[in-house]
């Protein structure tokens, strides 16, 4: 119940961020939530190489609390990354515009 309130909150902050800049909500939403499980797998990933009796005879509970920081550090990650995208390809249209209305000389 709380992994579902997880990537709910995760889609959440994607959709305002997209809905923000005018982009494909739901897709980004869908983004954030697969970016959470590609942190996660990666870091199930390596820490099956570096102890794989772990993996073998852990907890179930126990890994998913160990890889539940680097999902969320993908996510942020990635935020950051797209928030950043964002800003900069809607500052170059905002200056595009203003070009227009000036004549040449």
């Amino acid at each position: 119940m709380l992994g579902l309130l997880l990537l709910f909150w995760i889609g959440k902050y994607y959709y305002k961020l997209a809905e923000e800049h005018h982009k494909n909500k739901w897709l980004f939403a869908i983004i954030g939530i697969v970016a959470y499980y590609v942190g996660t797998f990666i870091a199930g990933i390596v820490i099956a190489f570096i102890n794989p009796s772990f993996i073998e005879n852990g907890n179930d509970i126990v890994l998913s609390l160990i890889v539940l920081p680097f999902g969320l550090l993908a996510t942020y990650g990635l935020y950051v990354l797209l928030e950043n995208n964002f800003k900069k390809s809607y500052i170059n249209v905002i200056d595009e515009l203003d070009d227009i209305g000036k004549k040449e000389d």
